[in-house]
């Protein structure tokens, strides 16, 4: 009896430790399936040439593939607030944009996401200097000409951007209220389907974040570049004038992607993919996809892109406050 009783225990035993949690050095296995990279734009933009570029490096640095989801709407805000909401187990992160995660804090006083207290940055993608494009029936070749018809004719001069709260939305509210002019915005979702209506005559001149879709029809003639919002010209158009250069020294505005992932990641898995993408964006693949779109490839640590997102909250934040825009 005595020796059965030892027998049961014994296989009593095995079958705890078998169903026991097993050690933290097995448990932390990380990536052990894809992870899901969401781009908050659509597909075939600059922002989803990034995240594409970005998956694809990382991916093969991680040993895991990185597969994209776009979640395009509200300048950003939908796709970043997936993010914000994913579990933070290190299998969702996303690409986001200046306009979520600087400019919306102030802009939507009902935003579904807290930047500071659902987000962990990762590291800076990259920046795109934004232009000021129009169709070649438009009354205007430069800055000067376009301050001129636009005072002219008040509010009657509409130009597109990729969405409400973006960079170029701002770029756009930045040069009416130094100008004193009054234009008529139209937002879109992406540069995709500005460039078609664009082309189209649709609408007369938008304010770009890349230029991807934009050269081809420059050097063909179908479109014009008024000017350049950064502070310097874009190597893409070098012969193209600043808006600074036309009249407004000090004007600089660019638009900044960067990867970000929820609160709640580890900090280990937050660094791995810091160090996955600062490898990544080495690469000569990664160089050239984003050479390719007229952007700067950067990378930072996860520190210092939050105090990178700090200062920008405070730069637009002021900016907004100062011209009073307000949303819903």
């Amino acid at each position: 009896m005595q020796r059965r009783q030892f027998i049961t225990t014994g296989v009593g035993a095995a079958l705890t430790a078998s169903l026991a949690p097993l050690p933290v050095w097995a448990q932390d296995i990380w990536p052990s399936k894809p992870i899901k990279m969401i781009v908050p734009f659509p597909p075939g933009g600059p922002t989803d040439i990034m995240g594409r570029t970005a998956a694809r490096v990382m991916g093969d640095k991680l040993g895991q593939q990185l597969v994209v989801e776009n979640k395009a709407g509200a300048g950003g805000n939908i796709g970043t607030d997936a993010v914000a909401k994913a579990a933070g187990d290190g299998y969702t992160i996303g690409l986001s944009a200046i306009s979520s995660l600087a400019i919306a804090p102030t802009l939507y006083p009902k935003l579904p996401f807290s930047v500071d207290k659902d987000l962990a940055p990762i590291s800076l993608a990259g920046f795109t200097p934004c232009a000021i494009v129009a169709h070649p029936s438009a009354p205007f070749d430069d800055l000067k000409g376009l301050i001129a018809y636009a005072k002219a004719n008040p509010g009657k001069l509409s130009y597109g951007t990729s969405g409400i709260g973006t960079s170029t939305h701002l770029a756009a509210e930045l040069l009416q209220s130094i100008a004193g002019i009054a234009l008529t915005h139209v937002p879109y979702k992406g540069t995709s389907q500005i460039a078609q209506d664009l082309l189209a005559g649709t609408i007369p001149m938008s304010f770009e974040s890349s230029l991807t879709t934009t050269l081809p029809n420059v050097k063909s003639g179908k479109l014009k570049v008024i000017a350049v919002t950064s502070a310097q010209r874009s190597r893409a158009l070098p012969n193209v004038a600043t808006v600074a250069e036309q009249g407004f020294a000090g004007f600089d505005v660019v638009t900044w992607f960067g990867l970000i992932a929820p609160a709640s990641t580890p900090r280990d898995i937050v660094n791995k993919l810091a160090d996955a993408w600062k490898t990544g964006a080495a690469t000569p693949p990664a160089m050239t996809a984003f050479e390719n779109i007229g952007a700067d490839i950067k990378v930072n640590t996860p520190q210092q892109f939050a105090e990178f997102i700090r200062a920008e909250n405070v730069r637009w934040g002021s900016l907004i406050q100062k011209l009073g825009i307000k949303l819903d």
